[in-house]
């Protein structure tokens, strides 16, 4: 796809469409915006203000080249974010930066065949209608992640240390279920099953947690002989009284043969 205008109609406003930008009303995206300095390609406009200045260029561009040119464009109308891009790789720019030159104001870099597709969807979502006026504020978030698991990795810690660790950070009085204590009233149980998800303990004991975390096994489970083994043991769990100690070795167990990791909220 060497035409320019086929960059913009097939890559580029499908992408703005999907971040929520209404391609075909000049209100929010306006084509060929002009400046002192040429005319952008677009205008992005929220709440009757461009926001940002987007170039397109051919696939066989470095989009790179365009930066000077753009940064023009954005000075001229006091613009402060430009984003430049040839349908694979996607630059954004801070505009103004007293001493800085204009390639050292790149703040994120997206190549969207090379990188994970949850990172593309990650870095891209910074240009979305919701979040544009905030772009340049992610961006530096996204950058000091990026230079701090580098960091991280340099000093031995493992990548699956590291999400962890990101991972959890949202989580407020959650401990590990051997940290409970058995007076302590539990409120839910967190599971890290890709992403952390919380499910209510209603009966508020360390008990019902190893039962909502086993009811979760099974409404998750697919093979039918594996979800009537899971029913049968919390009925039966449900009759016993199980001291804390094998409480924890159960939910511990379930952590080691699942792979996954359970924290009690209290």
């Amino acid at each position: 796809m060497a035409n320019e205008e086929a960059v913009k109609q097939h890559l580029i406003l499908p992408t703005l469409s999907a971040l929520g930008w209404k391609v075909d009303d000049p209100k929010e995206v306006r084509p060929e915006e002009k400046t002192e300095e040429g005319r952008a390609d677009y205008a992005l406009i929220k709440d009757g203000r461009i926001v940002a200045f987007l170039e397109a260029k051919n696939l066989s561009v470095n989009p790179v080249k365009a930066v000077t040119q753009l940064a023009k464009y954005c000075f001229d109308r006091g613009v402060e974010v430009g984003i430049v891009s040839n349908g694979r790789f996607w630059i954004i720019v801070k505009a103004f930066e007293p001493g800085k030159d204009i390639r050292d104001r790149i703040v994120t870099r997206v190549d969207v065949e090379e990188e994970p597709l949850d990172r593309i969807i990650l870095k891209l979502s910074c240009i979305s209608k919701e979040k544009i006026e905030r772009i340049l504020e992610m961006c530096e978030a996204l950058n000091k992640i990026e230079s701090g698991v580098k960091t991280l990795k340099s000093l031995g810690i493992s990548e699956g240390e590291i999400a962890n660790y990101v991972l959890s950070l949202p989580l407020r009085g959650a401990f590990p279920p051997e940290d409970v204590h058995p007076s302590e009233k539990v409120k839910g149980v967190y599971i890290l099953d890709f992403n952390w998800k919380y499910l209510p303990v209603p009966d508020g004991t360390l008990k019902g947690a190893l039962i909502t975390l086993m009811e979760y096994l099974k409404e998750k489970e697919e093979e039918e002989r594996e979800k009537k083994i899971l029913e049968k043991a919390i009925a039966e769990i449900k009759t016993k009284h199980i001291p804390n100690e094998k409480i924890i070795f159960l939910i511990k167990g379930i952590e080691k043969e699942k792979g996954i990791k359970v924290l009690i909220s209290l």
